[in-house]
């Protein structure tokens, strides 16, 4: 019984890591930065041509689950994609 309830857990992972890509904006977001990691908020919100605020969510929502990682950079932070498997989906789904 161990073994499913270990199974379960890696699949509820996964189906996180696919629910938070599944939103329009934070799939773009990270598709952007897979495709050129370090981009800050500034560059991401001219680039999606949203609020701050908006983005802030969303990278907050993605930080959270663990996808993506700010790196502070003298007054800005860097963002990263550091989740492998969301690494995948965005190479599996745009094949760039």
């Amino acid at each position: 019984m161990k073994n499913i309830t270990e199974k379960m857990d890696i699949i509820e992972g996964k189906a996180k890591i696919l629910k938070a890509l599944s939103h329009p904006i934070r799939l773009c977001i990270v598709k952007g930065l897979v495709k050129r990691e370090g981009y800050n908020v500034s560059g991401m919100q001219e680039c999606l041509n949203i609020p701050q605020s908006t983005l802030s969510q969303h990278l907050t929502k993605l930080k959270d689950l663990g996808i993506l990682e700010g790196r502070r950079n003298g007054l800005e932070i860097n963002y990263y994609v550091i989740n492998e498997d969301a690494r995948k989906v965005i190479k599996a789904l745009f094949h760039d």
